[in-house]
């Protein structure tokens, strides 16, 4: 069964019930779809594998990722999908190592979508004139968004061979068409 956008949000609907893990699952998911399509795979599958990602989070925070394996297996979500939402945890909760390009992905627009979030929150027109040089001074001032981690980002986007900047104008660009339900259309609108 191919996992769809709809499907993942049905499954997390009872696990992720917080709105800024909401928020987050959402980010998360449009920025793989844009990764997808970059990519020129199928968006709505890793938009659905991105929506996931934190299926367990808000109830086992403390033992992110070791209660969503075989529960969303038996939800009917394919082996490579659940090993892709595995691995955004390597070398962190476990040593599941991102191999294919949805799952360096993943690893990496996880951290990354939060800096984005915080970047299009502090201007006007949020995230719909973000530009990617703006981002990038963000991404460098370390106090800015210190939740995010920067190591995991530089080693993602190693891992797919691509520049911090490169990953990051397509994250905006997968999450501006969605700025509206993201809450990123800034205070102007």
């Amino acid at each position: 069964m191919n996992l769809t956008l709809e499907r993942a949000k049905e499954i997390n609907k009872d696990h992720v019930t917080e709105e800024t893990l909401i928020i987050h699952s959402l980010n998360v998911s449009y920025a793989m779809g844009a990764m997808a399509k970059h990519f020129h795979e199928e968006p709505e599958r890793w938009e659905a594998v991105g929506y996931l990602h934190d299926y367990d989070y808000q109830e086992f925070p403390q033992e992110h990722l070791q209660h969503t394996e075989q529960e969303l297996l038996s939800e009917g979500v394919s082996e490579e999908d659940v090993r892709a939402i595995m691995s955004h945890g390597y070398s962190i909760v476990n040593e599941v190592e991102p191999i294919t390009n949805m799952e360096k992905s993943l690893f990496t627009v996880d951290e990354l979508t939060g800096i984005i979030q915080a970047c299009a929150r502090m201007r006007p027109n949020g995230i719909t004139d973000l530009e990617v040089k703006s981002f990038m001074k963000k991404f460098k001032d370390k106090k800015f968004a210190a939740k995010c981690d920067r190591e995991t980002i530089k080693k993602g986007c190693e891992m797919l061979g691509m520049e911090v900047r490169e990953v990051a104008e397509i994250c905006i660009d997968g999450m501006r068409s969605h700025a509206e339900e993201i809450g990123l259309l800034g205070t102007e609108h």
